[in-house]
């Protein structure tokens, strides 16, 4: 007998296992990546969704806190074809609801036929269909979620490797994930980590080299404040941006971006270079993408939809790319965008 419903926009549902208790909503997406769950599970992008793994096994080398990248599991809920007890455990100690012992495939499939959708679970002994639809009911849309900011940022300045001896980087973390304050720090940067909605006058505080704009989740139209940040920055100090920090970068400059049908959630997804027609394989985490890209160039591009995956304006010192070349827990074929962005300090 089942003890866990999933509810899909559109009112079906589906019978399911509980491994975490409990009722949540959020919209429904998948992820091909066959590895790094714990990355993907503490990533701040997932925020206000429910996150199916399309790898039929998640958790088969275990639970290490050192991979994470926040403080916490991000997704509202977790639904896999099989999660193991370790995965379980860990989610039910977050208050994570999951469920598994389903046919993902067909989820997935929905998911790239009909695009990503609203969602409701109710997991656990007591779980009921209507508690799974009552939840669906209650779910909005990512673009309604208008300060999604505040749910995954800081809420005051951080600062990281105060005396190192390289540039000085605000990061306005719009979510971010901490391989990328690790990536910088490692480059031995002093990197100034703002809340979401920092105003000028807080960057202008810490007196940076460099203005990063992080990934995070929701629609970018969403973060007028970064975007003012970057309007008043632009041309004057170097600019850089991972993800969503991409889209906000280019909308700020007076371009356009769009919600994706299903976007590009993996390990796996191949980026070309059109400068020097060069194919690296990335992560990549958004529902988002640019769709007018401004005044900046596109200098890389998604080799399966063309979608702009890196945008740049020499004269401006811009640089942002739409995957993350952090990368954990890997590929690490673009790591070399963080020497890039910080050789504009140098300049």
């Amino acid at each position: 007998m089942s003890d866990a419903y999933v509810a899909i926009e559109g009112g079906r549902v589906v019978e399911a296992r509980a491994r975490a208790p409990g009722t949540t909503r959020g919209e429904l997406v998948f992820t091909t990546a066959y590895t790094g769950y714990e990355e993907s599970l503490t990533d701040p992008s997932y925020e206000e969704q429910i996150l199916t793994f399309s790898y039929p096994l998640i958790g088969n080398y275990g639970v290490r806190a050192e991979r994470f990248e926040s403080d916490r599991v991000q997704p509202n809920g977790v639904v896999a074809r099989e999660l193991t007890d370790d995965v379980a455990e860990w989610l039910r100690e977050e208050g994570a609801p999951a469920v598994d012992n389903l046919d993902t495939r067909e989820l997935v499939t929905g998911i790239r036929d009909e695009g990503a959708m609203k969602c409701g679970i109710a997991a656990g002994p007591d779980a009921t269909e209507e508690d799974a639809l009552a939840e669906l009911d209650q779910c909005k849309h990512m673009s309604d979620h208008t300060d999604i900011g505040a749910q995954v940022s800081v809420d005051e300045l951080q600062t990281h490797n105060a005396d190192g001896s390289g540039a000085t980087v605000a990061l306005v973390d719009c979510g971010a994930k901490g391989s990328i304050a690790d990536s910088l720090v490692e480059r031995d940067a002093t990197v100034h980590v703002l809340p979401y909605d920092a105003t000028e006058d807080d960057v202008r505080a810490v007196d940076p080299d460099l203005l990063f704009i992080s990934n995070g989740p929701g629609d970018p139209e969403n973060f007028e404040q970064a975007k003012s940040v970057v309007d008043a920055y632009a041309g004057e100090t170097p600019l850089a941006g991972i993800c969503l920090g991409q889209q906000v970068v280019a909308s700020a400059l007076g371009g356009s971006t769009e919600k994706m049908e299903f976007g590009h959630r993996g390990v796996n997804q191949p980026v070309r270079d059109l400068r020097t027609d060069k194919v690296v394989m990335t992560t990549q985490n958004h529902g988002y993408t640019v769709a007018d890209n401004g005044p900046l160039e596109v200098t890389q591009i998604n080799v399966n939809d063309d979608t702009p995956e890196g945008l740049e304006n020499d004269e401006m010192d811009i640089i942002t790319r739409q995957y993350h070349p952090e990368a954990n827990p890997g590929p690490h074929d673009s790591l070399s965008f963080f020497d890039d962005v910080l050789a504009m300090t140098e300049e």
